[in-house]
């Protein structure tokens, strides 16, 4: 097989990092480069031309070639770094610092990565905790009337809130004014009525869900609320093993890994806020914290969460599992479809741990 990348230099850093230098080919580049224009013309637009049929040379005009290069060098970079871990046996854990360091069409791409190492970890009997956990009677799953009743109420305020706003949204237009959900909110809003919540009833039941009527939509709410808490249940048993593992193994945790679990739970709160429409630096204003403040609180929390990949990490290790790379590839492409700007190898690594921790799970299940 041959290799994409050469003059690869390990520098070994204090608490558990390592320095990673090296390139990848020229040769390697010119087809990312390719790949890369691909990528982009798919949904590319420009005056004159259907969407995805711009030619090359008006993309590259319009982009810029460093833009074309820093695609390429990610996707690059995402194909090859697993490879240099694997050739070089580096035990990497975390998201690594990823530096480019040259870069320019037809050479080769130079790069500086630092990543952290899998600290030193002594696990507890797993497979005995685990068999210990499993014993423990789960109780059925079971769903009152009630449970049914507040599901079908909040479908019927969500159809009654859109029925407002879209005569608030109609009224603002018929005044004049630009029909935005603002002006609606300020100017015609009102509040709901009883009158505007739909009957229950089997019309109802099939346009909420093409139901036949009003039993079998209950039965399929009554189907979907046990699910939901057999999962929640599942979930509980599984952090529950995980728990008692950690009580008593021995994790010499780096600096850097818990920092970079800070950062995922610092990206997915921002992503959060900005659905709930209002911009993070105003919420953070509103309950008057700053991030230090919110990664003060979390410290406790990131540490517990690092600790617990690590033990996933290791346990995956030590029983030879390991997502299958058609597996990889394809929840990978399933994601970029609808992620289109995320980064191929932070996807990559979010699904080569997502697949393997599962995994690691089944196997902790099977432990009778």
């Amino acid at each position: 097989m041959t290799k994409n990348y050469t003059n690869i230099v390990l520098n070994s850093l204090p608490e558990r990092e390592l320095e990673i230098l090296g390139s990848i080919t020229a040769e390697k580049m010119a087809l990312m480069r390719e790949r890369a224009l691909v990528k982009i013309k798919v949904d590319f637009e420009a005056d004159g031309f259907r969407k995805g049929n711009v030619p090359d040379a008006i993309i590259i005009q319009k982009v810029g070639e460093m833009r074309l290069l820093e695609e390429a060098a990610e996707i690059a970079l995402s194909e090859e770094y697993p490879n240099i871990l694997d050739e070089h046996k580096i035990d990497a854990i975390g998201r690594p610092e990823i530096n480019i360091t040259k870069i320019g069409v037809g050479s080769p791409l130079e790069f500086k990565i630092k990543t952290a190492l899998m600290p030193e970890v002594k696990l507890v009997d797993y497979k005995k905790i685990a068999k210990t956990q499993n014993k423990i009677e789960v109780k059925p799953q079971e769903v009152t009337d009630t449970e049914v009743e507040n599901v079908i109420e909040n479908i019927r305020q969500n159809i009654a809130h859109q029925k407002v706003h879209s005569e608030s949204l109609n009224s603002a237009e018929g005044q004049g004014g630009k029909a935005t959900a603002t002006t609606a909110h300020d100017h015609n809003h009102r509040k709901i009525e009883n009158s505007d919540l739909p009957e229950v009833n089997d019309e109802f039941a099939k346009m909420i869900g093409g139901f036949k009527d009003v039993a079998e939509m209950k039965e399929k709410i009554r189907e979907n609320i046990s699910a939901e808490k057999s999962l929640k249940e599942k979930d509980k048993k599984r952090t529950d093993i995980l728990e008692e593992i950690m009580k008593d193994s021995k994790i010499d945790l780096p600096k850097i890994i818990v920092e970079g679990e800070m950062e995922k739970m610092l990206a997915q709160f921002r992503d959060d806020i900005g659905r709930s429409g209002i911009t993070y630096e105003d919420y953070l204003k509103h309950i008057k914290k700053t991030e230090d403040d919110l990664k003060i609180e979390w410290k406790e929390i990131a540490i517990k969460r690092a600790k617990s990949q690590i033990i996933l990490n290791t346990i995956a290790k030590n029983e030879s599992l390991a997502a299958k790379e058609e597996d990889v590839k394809k929840e990978m492409e399933n994601i970029l479809a609808h992620h289109k700007d995320a980064e191929r190898f932070r996807v990559r690594m979010y699904v080569e741990t997502f697949l393997t921790n599962e995994l690691v799970f089944q196997f902790l299940e099977s432990q009778k």
